[in-house]
């Protein structure tokens, strides 16, 4: 029998318990750093080898951290569904956690492309890049990272599969930062929709979630439970 799509989109809060510092519970600062100086095209303008440095610390602190229950749960329901994950993090635990359908809105923390031939996309781990590290054409590499004020050419990726969804999940989201909140709108009306944030996140009009209340990894816990009857 087919098995039903789930599909997750899930932002800063499902990776929190990891230990992975969120911009949304740190006050407006990000490690430190407002994000006007490390995480726009203009930041990288005026003070590249302190965006070069910022993401080369977000890059070793993923050697740091695991997966958590949340991820694990999320990877071992591929047994009962068909799950597809849309991600406004850039950190690859739920790869690590072993899911198998990942979307990453806003890029990968992990690659690192040219600044001049986007499709240039190098995977380099946790290694470090400075200044004066090129790519294969010479142009100066830069985080794979959708900057504040950059386009989401993933959108357009992510619409189809939200709208394919069966279930629908939103994972440690507050569900501000657009275009990837928009995609709620695109879910079937008449589908099961779940919103698992432990915050009061306000839900767009006319649509129906059932709130979990809690953190990502008792949430989601709380969520498997929940969709067993929809197997």
């Amino acid at each position: 029998m087919k098995k039903k799509r789930l599909v997750v989109l899930s932002g800063a809060g499902m990776s929190a318990e990891s230990g992975i510092s969120t911009f949304r519970d740190s006050g407006g600062l990000w490690e430190k750093h407002r994000i006007e100086e490390v995480a726009t095209p203009e930041a990288f303008v005026s003070n590249p080898e302190l965006v070069l440095e910022f993401y080369n610390q977000r890059r070793a602190q993923l050697d740091e951290v695991e997966p958590n229950l949340g991820h694990k749960i999320l990877a071992e329901l591929e047994e009962w569904f068909d799950v597809y994950i849309i991600t406004q993090n850039v950190d690859n635990l739920h790869e690590r956690a072993g899911s198998s359908n990942i979307l990453h809105l806003h890029g990968e923390l992990s690659k690192v492309r040219s600044t001049k031939y986007p499709n240039l996309i190098y995977d380099i781990g946790s290694k470090p890049i400075k200044l004066g590290d090129n790519c294969e054409k010479g142009a100066q590499l830069r985080p794979h990272i959708v900057w504040f004020g950059e386009a989401v050419p993933a959108i357009d990726e992510a619409l189809p599969i939200v709208n394919s969804a069966d279930i629908f999940v939103v994972i440690g989201s507050s569900l501000n930062v657009y275009p990837a909140a928009s995609l709620v709108s695109y879910t079937k009306p008449d589908i099961p929709k779940f919103l698992i944030d432990p915050n009061n996140v306000a839900i767009p009009y006319g649509l129906s979630f059932t709130i979990i209340q809690k953190q990502a990894e008792e949430g989601i816990l709380e969520l498997k439970n929940k969709i067993q009857k929809y197997v």
